[in-house]
């Protein structure tokens, strides 16, 4: 039996009991160590499970419980970076950062996720969804100081997480996305070899594969750059005619409560959208019918079979009750517009 149309799903992170990692507060440190950091990680991710499965979430994710940093992490257990040095760079063309030095050839010792991808497999029925970052926005978090090439970087990274993404899908994940919140800033790397890479990355891939592209979690930096973008946010104009060409099955926007034309999504005909529903920027909970307005703005552009409503991006700072209340509402929203259309 197929599973029912308008599946819903999140796009990362959900936010860290207080026992793991100090709340509402982004790449914060861990409480535990050792051992009882490993266990501790795993009760999270049971956490966010029950949460996602009790609000009526269809496809869930881990939430991100077992990383610090949606990117960070994954290149912590690469080769050819030091994270002992650190330089002074602009990140997506916002703010300055301290980051860790590319130093000589990156490489993957060693499959990262691959434990956590089977844990969480083995601890729901639902389908499952994993999440890797893509390559460009990879590039974006570092200084490279070897390849000196950000092309030739973000090519070496899709290789490695072609890799990691092959080990993914045999321990049986069904959806693996990779973000990629740098595709809203670098229209002509996007355009050169940003889309390339990306491909690269989902080579060989017979599951769902998704790219998830944002204007980020609700931090200053962020909050400011909006207020430049004008009354219309147009940025996905860029991005989506590539994707729609692209060998990607989904891709994941950002819609209520922002200024992105709802009929941007007409640019991606033929795929499967991810309709933000749920802003991640407030901590008001959305009433369903809130996310039923924006689904059925959204269905006038995207046909429901390959309609997954959403969130917005990640909610690891927020509080934990008003993520649970807004997987509800998201859920609940959903249920309105099956009614609806008698589904």
């Amino acid at each position: 039996m197929d599973p029912k149309p308008l599946q819903t799903t999140i796009t990362g992170s959900l936010p860290k009991p207080a026992w793991l990692a100090e709340p509402e507060k982004l790449w914060s440190p861990w409480e535990l160590e050792g051992q009882t950091l490993t266990e501790g990680k795993r009760d999270a991710v049971r956490l966010v499970l029950r949460d996602q499965e009790q609000a009526g979430i269809d496809i869930v994710s881990d939430g991100e419980q077992t990383r610090q940093h949606f990117v960070t992490t994954f290149i912590e257990h690469l080769d050819g970076v030091d994270f002992q040095r650190r330089e002074t760079m602009r990140i997506r063309d916002r703010y300055d950062a301290e980051v860790p030095v590319v130093v000589r050839q990156v490489g993957r010792p060693r499959p990262v996720y691959l434990e956590d991808a089977r844990f969480l497999k083995a601890e729901t029925n639902h389908p499952v969804k994993f999440t890797l970052p893509g390559p460009m926005t990879m590039v974006d978090t570092l200084y490279d100081d070897y390849y000196r090439s950000r092309e030739k970087l973000a090519w070496e990274f899709a290789k490695i997480l072609n890799a990691e993404a092959h080990e993914l899908m045999a321990a049986g994940i069904d959806v693996i996305q990779f973000d990629e919140p740098a595709f809203n800033v670098f229209f002509e790397d996007v355009r050169n070899w940003g889309v390339k890479a990306l491909e690269r990355a989902v080579e060989g891939l017979t599951c769902k594969t998704a790219v998830h592209i944002c204007y980020g979690y609700g931090i200053k930096a962020n909050t400011d750059w909006k207020k430049t973008l004008g009354s219309e946010w147009r940025q996905y104009e860029e991005t989506f005619p590539l994707l729609r060409e692209s060998k990607i099955d989904q891709v994941s926007l950002e819609c209520h409560n922002s200024r992105v034309p709802i009929e941007l999504i007409g640019l991606l005909e033929g795929k499967d959208v991810l309709v933000g529903a749920i802003d991640v920027t407030t901590d008001e909970i959305e009433t369903p019918e809130e996310v039923a307005v924006t689904l059925r703005q959204a269905l006038n552009y995207v046909r429901p079979e390959l309609l997954y409503p959403c969130t917005n991006c990640g909610m690891v700072p927020l509080a934990r009750n008003v993520a649970r209340g807004k997987l509800k509402a998201l859920a609940e929203g959903t249920a309105l517009i099956r009614d609806e259309l008698g589904l």
